[in-house]
């Protein structure tokens, strides 16, 4: 696995030559655990003294690791002097206490030299944690990326030069990704939103093959906008958090398209086409899995195992006009030949209706309608021939009256509005008549 890189949390330690915590002579970073003390039950009659630990000269700043029973209550510290130091009861200027359902984190500055004790349900068989310098080496990205692919990546984390093989770690730290678009204008994602990746996890679910073996396995589902991203990598934990930043990369282009041509004709079939890009994929290596809803909600499976070359076509049975949607997986080999998997975006096709494959019924409310043939022949199934020519017969009939009706109801209603325009002139001649007659009168009485 390719090293990314140091991630420094937590504390500095500043140790003296001969101390436990020191450098050693080849200027490795130290252990990141100590071993308790064997209990002595000889002269140590009681557990209190049981979880011992020592603390040595001139360490300026300490991060402490606790692992307990889980749901049981905080630990508690004693120091040599035999004071006491409780999540309830401390100098927050001096330390830093977080505490989880499964552990104690501590952080102590300039803590005192000397033997520790911890009081508490402390798990049988841990250690105590010192931490140091946490580092995560994870796989390196693939060079070509798909969009639409699902990568499995895995990483280790450390703590300083020691492997953390502690099972209940996964509870302490939490490993993100994220991608960041670099704002390239070249590129389709420019101005995206960044896009919250995956969580690396150390439990046996998903692509992760056992729990608890710490290896943490980040699932990468590349279901976002072809471009050129940047992988930023966090680790959390209680206390603090740092994060990395990769080499951007670049996600190409989902490499097959679909494309259909469907059939009008009941007895022939659609053709649904697959297209791979040669530039990004080996063609020969391509395998196919989807599935087909057709118009009326049934799903069909389908595979395409065999063929060559840059495209592959599929036949799909003719059932219905309408809506269908097909939803493809793809398996097979990038050109440097990388395994994948992919997820093709969904495609939909319309098959439209024949127009002779409709006839004029009449519905419930006297009304001619177009319906399809094949529900009118299931409708008149059991009808005899003469039958079903007398019915046409009457269909004709009706047509022919409904339209002599329409015919004649225009034809009232230009006689209607004739007679209403006449009615409105004969009024407005008869207004007006009235009108210069009255003022004819009264000029003649004034010339009298």
């Amino acid at each position: 696995m390719a090293k990314i890189g140091w991630i420094s949390l937590l504390c500095s330690l500043a140790i003296a030559g001969h101390n436990a915590y020191a450098q050693n002579s080849d200027g490795k970073l130290p252990k990141g655990k100590i071993d308790y003390y064997e209990a002595d039950n000889a002269t140590n009659q009681i557990p209190y003294f049981d979880h011992r630990f020592r603390i040595d000269a001139q360490v300026d700043e300490i991060t402490l690791l606790f692992y307990r029973k889980t749901g049981s209550p905080p630990v508690i510290l004693v120091r040599p002097d035999g004071s006491k130091l409780k999540i309830n009861q401390l100098d927050k200027e001096k330390v830093q206490w977080f505490d989880d359902r499964s552990f104690d984190m501590v952080k102590i500055k300039k803590p005192m030299v000397g033997p520790w004790q911890v009081v508490g349900q402390v798990e049988k068989g841990s250690h105590i944690m010192v931490m140091s310098d946490v580092r995560i080496e994870v796989e390196p990205l693939p060079e070509i990326l798909l969009s639409g692919e699902t990568l499995k990546i895995t990483g280790e984390l450390f703590n300083g030069d020691l492997a953390i093989d502690n099972p209940a770690f996964r509870d302490v730290v939490r490993l993100d990704v994220d991608f960041f678009s670099t704002n390239n204008s070249a590129f389709d994602n420019f101005g995206a939103e960044p896009v919250k990746l995956t969580s690396f996890r150390d439990d046996g679910r998903n692509l992760d093959e056992y729990a608890g073996d710490s290896i943490f396995t980040g699932e990468f589902e590349l279901t976002f906008a072809p471009g050129e991203w940047v992988p930023l990598y966090h680790i959390k934990l209680p206390m603090a958090s740092r994060e990395l930043r990769q080499t951007p990369v670049i996600v190409h282009p989902n490499p097959v398209t679909l494309d259909a041509e469907p059939t009008l004709e009941a007895e022939e079939f659609h053709k649904l086409i697959l297209s791979i890009n040669a530039e990004l994929v080996q063609p020969d290596s391509m395998v196919f899995q989807g599935k087909i809803t057709f118009p009326d909600k049934t799903v069909e499976p389908f595979s395409v195992m065999e063929g060559s070359g840059p495209q592959r076509i599929h036949e799909i049975g003719y059932t219905e006009p309408g809506i269908h949607r097909v939803q493809v997986s793809a398996y097979g080999k990038t050109v440097d030949g990388r395994e994948f998997r992919l997820i093709v975006p969904m495609y939909s096709f319309n098959v439209e209706r024949k127009i002779e494959d409709t006839v004029a019924v009449i519905n419930e409310d006297g009304e001619i309608v177009e319906v399809d043939q094949q529900v009118a022949s299931e409708t008149f199934a059991d009808a005899d021939a003469s039958d079903a020519m007398s019915y046409a017969d009457e269909l004709e009939i009706l047509k022919q009256q409904q339209l002599e009706a329409r015919e004649k109801e225009e034809e009232e209603a230009l006689v209607f509005i004739g007679i209403g325009n006449g009615v409105v002139i004969f009024l407005a001649l008869a207004i007006y008549g009235g009108y210069w007659w009255r003022n004819k009168k009264k000029a003649s009485k004034s010339d009298g």
